[in-house]
């Protein structure tokens, strides 16, 4: 095996027998345990990245965001190409990270305000409505005479997307469009994807960019009350956020509100009834449903690996970083480290320590949306433990996921049941 711990400047062989593959997320959920253990930091030369695969050297990073900068973590995983940078160009792209990829002292002032109005307040005011689009959702399912449904396409699709539109001041008409929108930005930022093929993702950016704009601009108007309204209303009061960070946080949450649920929705269902004792072990006492949510986060996260960048000569784990190298924090690795997570392949909802996973980051770009994410996890596994306990994994089911770098999103989860 050629060593990864190579003088700065050089790219080392990338060793790839240890489950750990770029872009390629077919399986049921890689192995990181030999990389763990073998080579816990080292240098794929396939995407550029010094690939990081413990828990403790992935937390250290997260802490230590003066040495370790988030301001790649938004950046395309591939360069965009001739054609769609000149359609974003004229198309007015401006859009930049809300938080992820922002840096103090930026980042804690846009922060401060968007937390002000990303508050629990409007969580208990949305809760009754996320419960009704379950009910309604996964009663229209049950309806079906053949009996059979997909979880991720007639539950998590729209729970999640319906959520974040209402929060934001959105028109929830739009969800097939803001899906839409949604894939392509996955797609352009951690996708593979050819000059050709980014082509009309490059077009829906323009779209839902234009679209973040002019609900800031509408908010200037009619004072909605919505989360877009409430950062209007304090930049009138004197917070400082312009309209265009205004409309870069809106572009933000309108992803990463919706799509990372939709994929916690689907991968705890679809852990939970892939594991029949631990389902029946839920729908007899849902008061472990909080706990469950937690592990299938740790277990099964929707996002598996993050994205920084070293600001200075530094080592992780005893390895030498140069200045300037881009770093792949593997946390679907982390999270699955024995040395923090007893039998860490084991799925155990009666895990002690499951809400020390990182799959909301770590240190002050936590995700700020964390609570909302596990509330409408939480109310669908009630309801579908209340009106579907007998619902299990289609027989013989191929769960796909998709190729990017940074996200494990199953491409459907098909459930059965009987009258």
């Amino acid at each position: 095996m050629a060593s990864t711990h190579s003088p700065a400047g050089t790219a080392p062989a990338c060793p790839v027998h240890h489950g750990y593959e770029p872009f390629e997320q077919d399986d049921p959920f890689p192995s990181y345990a030999a990389l763990r253990a073998q080579e816990p930091v080292m240098f794929d030369e396939r995407v550029g990245y010094w690939v990081v695969s413990r828990y403790d050297d992935i937390k250290a990073v997260f802490e230590d965001w003066e040495t370790f900068s988030s301001e790649n973590a938004q950046a395309p995983v591939r360069e965009r190409g001739p054609q769609a940078r000149q359609i974003m160009e004229d198309g007015g792209f401006t859009a930049y990270s809300g938080l992820s990829a922002r840096v103090p002292p930026e980042h804690t002032r846009i922060r401060k305000v968007a937390a002000k109005a990303f508050t629990p307040r409007r969580f208990k005011v949305l809760e009754p409505r996320i419960r009704a689009n379950v009910v309604r959702l996964l009663e229209t399912m049950l309806a079906r005479p053949e009996r059979r449904g997909d979880l991720l396409r007639d539950l998590a699709y729209d729970v999640p997307t319906i959520t974040i539109l209402t929060l934001i001041g959105a028109d929830v008409g739009m969800i097939d469009t803001f899906k839409r929108w949604s894939d392509s930005r996955a797609a352009m930022t951690w996708g593979d994807l050819t000059d050709e093929e980014q082509v009309p993702h490059a077009r829906n950016l323009v779209e839902y960019w234009a679209e973040c704009r002019r609900l800031v601009a509408e908010a200037h108007e009619t004072a909605p009350d919505s989360l877009v309204g409430d950062m209007v209303r304090m930049q009138a009061e004197g917070d400082p956020i312009s309209d265009h960070e205004i409309a870069s946080v809106c572009y933000s949450l309108l992803f990463a509100g919706h799509e990372t649920t939709t994929t916690l929705i689907s991968n705890a269902l679809r852990v939970l009834l892939s594991h029949p004792e631990q389902w029946r072990a839920v729908v007899d006492d849902p008061a472990r449903i909080p706990a469950a949510v937690d592990e299938v986060l740790r277990y099964s996260p929707s996002i598996v690996g993050w994205r920084r960048r070293a600001l200075r000569d530094t080592e992780i784990g005893g390895v030498a970083i140069p200045k300037g190298s881009d770093i792949l924090l593997l946390m679907g690795s982390a999270n699955r480290d024995a040395s923090r997570f007893e039998d860490g392949e084991s799925f155990d909802i009666g895990r002690p320590n499951a809400r020390e996973h990182l799959s909301f980051g770590y240190g002050i770009h936590y995700c700020l949306g964390n609570m909302l994410a596990k509330l409408q996890a939480k109310i669908a596994l009630e309801e579908v433990a209340r009106l579907a306990p007998a619902l299990r994994l289609a027989d013989g089911a191929d769960i796909r996921f998709g190729r990017n770098l940074s996200f494990r999103a199953p491409a459907a989860v098909p459930v059965i049941w009987e009258d």
